[in-house]
């Protein structure tokens, strides 16, 4: 009898290791075709991230769940991106999370000026309770926040000359993202903002429509926006989180097995998305460089008097936002930075 029961336990293992995908085989998983749309171009970190999504969820799915990616804008702007899956015809993208202002006004804080010194602070507030909470309040908007990605801090570029001090912005038409402090901040800063779907940026400035355009070195070399921008000023005036998001209206259809694969994938890509905008960003620098783009630095002192002239936008929009919700932040980030 104990050999009968030595030679089934053999045989048990024996099939478990020439089947080990039973267990997936018996999860809830349907075949869906998921769309992913974002506005930067093929080899920019948003879509490397993306990329990574859709093969973890493949993996993940055994292939039944399929990721789509729809890069640079081609599907619409971020705006008309967060309508569709709002609206269910568009399953997930990832944007500038400040974006997320016109759905969840507390968004709009992290587009604060000068809110961070460095990635690994933005990460520490992203990922912990104020980052997290401000996702949760998507639901009532029909979006679901599955993380924050990084952007990278933004420059300001232009194709009229060098800006080494507040006074070489004045008169400049400046493309900004569609959100009202980026208005104000570089109305502010003495030029004339002018907002503009991300696909429109690259023919603006090529026809001098406007002069120049503020964004990280990333998408600046991954859009070509150096072909028509002679001068770019390391101003590091915003941080960029992106907020990845899903349509709830989707999310709703979902399995919970199909859930778990998606939040598992996710995290994962954010993982990756990170190291590899941030591997990119001074490389991305190096070859502007090369391209013959004139790169300037703000002298501590002249950075502080950018960090002063937009204190009035800061004490505005934190009236917008929420005191309540700018001192929470500011709390958060003094116990990251040790305060």
């Amino acid at each position: 009898m104990k050999s009968l029961k030595t030679a089934l336990c053999a045989t048990t293992v024996a099939l478990a290791s020439l089947f080990p995908a039973a267990s997936a085989l018996a999860q809830d998983i349907q075949s869906r075709t998921i769309k992913f749309a974002f506005q930067n171009q093929g080899e920019h970190p948003q879509a490397l991230g993306a990329k990574k999504f859709a093969e973890l969820v493949a993996a993940k799915s055994g292939d039944k769940l399929k990721v789509r990616t729809f890069a640079g804008g081609v599907l619409g702007g971020d705006l008309q991106t967060v309508s569709a899956l709002q609206g269910g015809t568009v399953e997930i993208t990832v944007l500038n999370a400040g974006i997320l202002s016109a759905q969840v006004k507390e968004f709009a804080a992290f587009d604060f000026p000068f809110l961070f010194n460095s990635a690994k602070e933005a990460d520490a507030i992203t990922d912990g309770s104020f980052g997290r909470g401000l996702l949760d309040k998507l639901a009532d908007k029909n979006l679901v926040g599955l993380g924050y990605w990084d952007l990278g801090f933004r420059h300001v570029t232009n194709s009229k000359h060098a800006v080494t001090k507040l006074e070489d912005l004045s008169g400049l038409k400046i493309r900004v993202i569609q959100s009202p402090i980026y208005i104000d901040l570089f109305n502010t800063l003495g030029a004339n903002a002018t907002p503009m779907p991300f696909p429109e940026v690259y023919g603006a400035l090529e026809s001098k429509a406007v002069d120049g355009q503020e964004n990280p070195a990333s998408t600046i070399l991954s859009s070509k926006l150096g072909e028509v921008q002679k001068y770019l000023t390391l101003t590091r005036h915003i941080y960029n989180p992106q907020a990845l998001i899903v349509s709830r209206k989707f999310w709703d259809s979902l399995s919970n097995d199909e859930r778990t694969i998606i939040r598992d994938a996710a995290a994962e890509a954010t993982a990756f998305q990170r190291q590899v905008s941030r591997a990119k960003d001074q490389a991305d620098l190096d070859q502007l460089k090369k391209d013959g783009v004139q790169v300037s630095e703000l002298s501590p002192q002249e950075l502080q008097r950018w960090r002063d002239k937009v204190k009035p936008v800061v004490a505005k929009h934190t009236a917008a936002v929420g005191e309540d919700t700018v001192k929470a932040l500011y709390a958060e980030l003094d116990k990251v930075r040790g305060k």
